[in-house]
């Protein structure tokens, strides 16, 4: 791979975000004898990852895949994609009556598995022992009143962070089962691993932002740079961090990257929001734990600092399309996010407001939602977690909780 070194990075506290990078090469490997003429790393402005690097890194994640009644062939392109190093790791809340979705599910990765040898794990989202084990372990908020795992994208991703820990894995991906394209979805892993890479910060996360989003007007295929939601969360987020700042900035790219990645060192000290609201808030509380605007906590991560990747994407993003409803439902979540922020202020949140009722996603005497946020993982007793997790791996067929291949 032959990408860009990032052209500037915007500094607020510990944290650096750095502005987005390109691919020039998806692969650039090349015989031994053959060299780049890339200048000393301190002049360089472009970065060639070798295969043996992605290598090492891919041995080291997992990619979790939060799954809810997307079709079985879009699930299996899914699979393909990701790099055979990689551990998948598939956390569904598909129906299970009046057809077991999630069944289906399992067969697929199981098959899967049969013919690629490909390590994997599965478990149910609204599993009764899943959610006795995450109780006992004092994660307790993210059950319902029906005592099991509440609904959404975050819960999923919880779910996946902690068997990646449970699998000992110092990275965690995150890629949407809507994706169409295979191929993108290996591109999507293979960023991720060049920002893990790049990194001088064990603390950092890394953001794709699609090339371009495409969108099919009659017969013909038309190739729209920005999502409606994103570029609506992006503004904001961005006109957030200007006002705090006093310089205008575009800096953010990737208010709702759904594919995205982060070390586990990042991921247990990091508090995720429900819902629609994960993948905004992953940045909001970064910018305002380490953005210089109050002591953290985290020490360590202070000192070390953290780093933000964002990396555009050569594959364009073809997806399921949810409707205005959906979209609507996504905006709201980002803007809540942004607009109950302790650094947003007044004259932000105004427009905030401006814009959701012009966009007939809230009325004019309304607010955004406060996002609900679950605890760190480092809060939780993972010691517990990981015994209970033992029992589930190893219970009787007709019993078993968490489905492992090739462990």
């Amino acid at each position: 791979m032959l990408i860009e070194v990032p052209r500037s990075t915007e500094r607020l506290g510990s944290v650096r975000i750095h502005t987005l990078q390109k691919i020039l090469e998806l692969d650039a490997t090349m015989a031994e004898a053959e060299t780049l003429s890339i200048p000393a790393e301190e002049v360089a402005t472009v970065r060639q990852i070798t295969i043996k690097e992605i290598e090492a890194v891919e041995r080291d994640m997992a990619i979790v895949v939060p799954i809810r009644n997307e079709e079985l062939k879009l699930f299996e392109g899914v699979l393909t994609g990701i790099p055979h190093n990689c551990l998948i790791i598939v956390a569904s809340n598909s129906d299970r009556e009046p057809t077991n979705r999630y069944r289906m599910e399992r067969d697929t990765l199981a098959h899967f598995y049969r013919f690629t040898s490909h390590k994997a794990m599965i478990i149910h989202q609204k599993d009764s022992a899943l959610a006795k084990a995450l109780k006992a372990t004092g994660l307790s908020k993210i059950l319902g009143k029906d005592g099991l795992v509440n609904n959404g994208k975050a819960e999923g991703m919880i779910i996946g962070m902690l068997l990646a820990k449970f699998a000992k894995k110092n990275y965690v991906g995150f890629i949407d089962a809507d994706n169409y394209i295979p191929g993108a979805v290996q591109e999507y892993v293979r960023n991720f691993t060049a920002g893990f890479i790049m990194t001088k910060t064990p603390y950092v996360m890394v953001r794709n932002s699609w090339v371009y989003k495409p969108k099919i007007l009659e017969s013909n295929i038309y190739f729209k740079k920005w999502g409606r939601v994103s570029e609506v969360t992006n503004r904001y987020m961005n006109s957030m961090i200007s006002s705090r700042t006093k310089f205008e900035t575009e800096v953010i790219k990737t208010g709702n990257a759904g594919e995205h990645a982060m070390s586990m060192k990042l991921a247990e000290i990091l508090p995720l929001a429900s819902g629609f609201a994960v993948e905004p808030m992953e940045l909001i509380y970064l910018l305002e734990d380490f953005g210089g605007e109050k002591l953290s906590i985290h020490a360590k991560a202070v000192k070390e600092g953290v780093g933000i990747f964002q990396i555009e994407t050569r594959n364009p993003h073809f997806h399921n399309e949810k409707g205005s409803e959906h979209l609507n439902e996504m905006l709201l979540a980002a803007m809540g996010v942004i607009y109950h922020s302790s650094l947003c202020n007044a004259e932000v949140k105004k427009e905030i407001i401006k814009e959701l009722v012009a966009q007939e996603a809230l009325s004019p005497e309304g607010i955004p939602p406060k996002p609900k946020i679950y605890p760190p993982l480092k809060k939780i007793k993972f010691s517990k977690l990981k015994l209970d997790l033992e029992k589930m791996k190893t219970a009787k067929p007709d019993e078993r909780t968490l489905e492992l291949f090739g462990f």
